[in-house]
């Protein structure tokens, strides 16, 4: 019901998520689970958790909570966890790397939300995208060094989908995304919130620091949802096209999680691994996110710090 991820009129939203998602979905999605579930959680929360720890350790004057966008801890209980320690001013740290209303603007309008039903709100500033900075990248490559000593066919960065219009609401310009030919490649101030062009950004950055071949290595999007335009390529339909195409040894790489989740676990290494094998690929190899890998440690509390 998150006018940000399903932004359609509420009464159309509402119809949307009962009719539609809420007899099928929740079904759907606890089978998923049942293949990733750790026994002691989900993985997104437990390798959140350790984040939070790491960082803590690494950053001990400073007071930190954890919140989640949609589940527990919320956010309003990582905002009140702060407020009771007499916190007044508060970085808020979106962890994904790109701008996306869906991602990070639903984040940053949910905790000012929050804080306007407060009696003494708390000053919050936000540590922006950082889908281009060279601690990021260093530590996506650091992260994923070692697979990457052994030679493959193609090179894959698979990314969380957009409904196109969403790229639409966020151009700041109104004239630049998806309006203009190669609009990613021209300079415009639409691509501070623009998420294809930050995506692409982050893959050209990561593939010079790996010295990937030119046309060995491409961009594609998934977890899609509904029949309206997405993002494309789909990762799926795309692992297909490149089995089809001979590619035998396939590795792929999901930028825009930082912690490991359902859609890294088992829609990708599981799903669309088992696509690709049955489309004639042999080896399919999922690089695993940042998680609390030293170098993202490293990464992370040096943006916060610069942010302090």
């Amino acid at each position: 019901m998150d006018g940000r991820v399903l932004d359609a009129p509420t009464p159309i939203r509402w119809m949307i998520v009962n009719l539609f998602i809420l007899p099928f979905r929740p079904k759907n999605s606890a089978h998923a689970y049942q293949q990733i579930w750790e026994k002691d959680g989900s993985p997104l929360i437990l390798h959140s958790k350790r984040l939070k720890e790491r960082v803590s350790d690494e950053l001990a004057d400073l007071p930190i909570s954890l919140g989640m966008r949609y589940g527990n801890p919320s956010l309003k209980e990582a905002a009140d966890q702060l407020r009771a320690q007499g916190v007044e001013k508060v970085l808020l740290v979106p962890l994904y790397p790109h701008y996306a209303m869906s991602s990070f603007e639903t984040v940053v309008a949910k905790v000012q939300e929050n804080e306007s039903h407060e009696d003494k709100p708390m000053d919050i500033s936000v540590m922006p995208a950082f889908y281009n900075r060279d601690t990021y990248i260093d530590a996506l490559y650091a992260s994923a060094h070692d697979s990457l000593k052994q030679s493959f066919d193609h090179y894959l960065f698979s990314y969380h989908g957009l409904p196109e219009r969403h790229l639409r609401k966020s151009d700041i310009t109104g004239q630049h995304c998806l309006k203009v030919d190669n609009c990613c490649s021209i300079d415009s101030s639409a691509h501070q919130f623009c998420y294809r062009h930050q995506v692409m950004e982050t893959s050209k950055l990561f593939a010079s620091k790996a010295n990937l071949p030119q046309g060995k290595w491409s961009v594609a999007y998934q977890s899609r949802l509904g029949r309206d335009p997405w993002l494309n390529p789909n990762t799926a339909d795309r692992v297909v096209e490149l089995a089809e195409q001979g590619i035998k040894k396939l590795w792929v790489i999901a930028p825009s999680f930082v912690s490991d989740c359902l859609e890294t676990l088992e829609e990708l290494e599981m799903q669309i691994a088992d696509d690709f094998k049955a489309a004639g690929g042999e080896l399919f190899y999922y690089a695993p996110a940042m998680n609390t890998h030293d170098s993202w440690i490293k990464s992370l509390t040096t943006l916060i710090t610069e942010q302090t």
